[in-house]
């Protein structure tokens, strides 16, 4: 296993080469990407013809697998093509066709254009995320990855201590409702019922490495104590300047790439590409938080 960073001396983005995620992998190997996650919070993979199974036992060696299902996105367990230990985050069905311009699923997936922490919006949040690139598209469809690391480190005192303490509600309800998307007319009332908005903090420590960051997400919609409006503005001034360019690293993707990421110390999106005619099959397995943060 040889690593190497993105920049010298950088501790954000590394890329690990020599490592075949077809095998199964010694524990010590796992202990080792677990610190190098810990301590880059990006990890780049290139050349990995991994399949589903290979990709979940992967996945496992981290701990629990997070399922996707009716908490996670409006798909109809019926219309899944995907196991519920994959995130199908791809625009395509079951039938391998790509979504039609109007599908509620394409424009729901139009979400992950938005800067975002993937699975904010649950009392667990998500850990890492492991995202597998079997067919990319020929252009656009890139991934950026934000430092909150270094967005929180950058602040000045006065703001550090105006956030520190800050309670932020999520939800996906909230995410969609940026975009023009209503849920609440494509899901029964009971299913709505499934995106309650939770509570994070809105500054977080990483346990192994004791660093303090930003926890960003446009799944928030509300911070406690506040109108929703002075709200808002504050989220997203704070967004605004936490992917400032200095902070951000842009993954162009190559088909069989494999993109490991830490939830809790970035934020990532996807930019525009043309996804009524280019076909994409990305598929993300996301590892389970250890315990609620408040």
């Amino acid at each position: 296993m040889i690593v190497k960073t993105l920049k010298k001396d950088s501790d954000f983005v590394a890329f690990v080469n020599d490592i075949d995620l077809t095998k199964s992998l010694l524990e010590k190997d796992a202990l080792k990407l677990d610190k190098l996650i810990n301590k880059y919070a990006v990890l780049i993979f290139r050349n990995q013809n991994v399949s589903d199974e290979q990709q979940i036992k992967f996945t496992e060696l981290f701990g629990k697998i997070e399922e996707s299902g009716v908490k996670s996105n409006i798909t109809k367990p019926d219309a899944r093509r995907l196991s519920t230990k994959i995130a199908d985050v791809s625009n395509i069905d079951k039938n391998s066709k790509v979504f039609k311009h109007n599908d509620p699923r394409r424009i729901f997936n139009l979400g992950n254009r938005l800067w975002h922490s993937d699975s904010s919006f649950k009392k667990i949040p998500a850990k890492y995320s492991i995202l597998s690139g079997r067919t990319v598209s020929k252009q656009g469809g890139n991934t950026e990855f934000a430092d909150m690391r270094a967005a929180y480190d950058g602040l000045n005192l006065k703001m550090k201590n105006e956030i520190n303490d800050l309670i932020c509600m999520h939800s996906l309800i909230y995410s969609r409702q940026r975009l023009g998307f209503d849920m609440t007319k494509e899901l029964s009332a009971d299913e709505i019922k499934n995106f309650t908005p939770v509570e994070q903090p809105m500054v977080r420590i990483i346990p192994m490495t004791q660093r303090k960051l930003i926890y960003l997400s446009s799944h928030i919609g509300k911070i406690k104590g506040m109108l929703r409006p002075d709200s808002m503005c504050l989220v997203d001034d704070l967004i605004e300047y936490a992917t400032k360019s200095k902070f951000v690293y842009i993954h162009k993707w190559k088909r069989n790439d494999i993109v490991m990421w830490d939830n809790r110390q970035t934020m990532h999106r996807v930019r525009h590409f043309d996804d009524t005619k280019e076909y994409r099959d990305m598929r993300r397995t996301t590892v389970l938080g250890e315990e609620r943060l408040i």
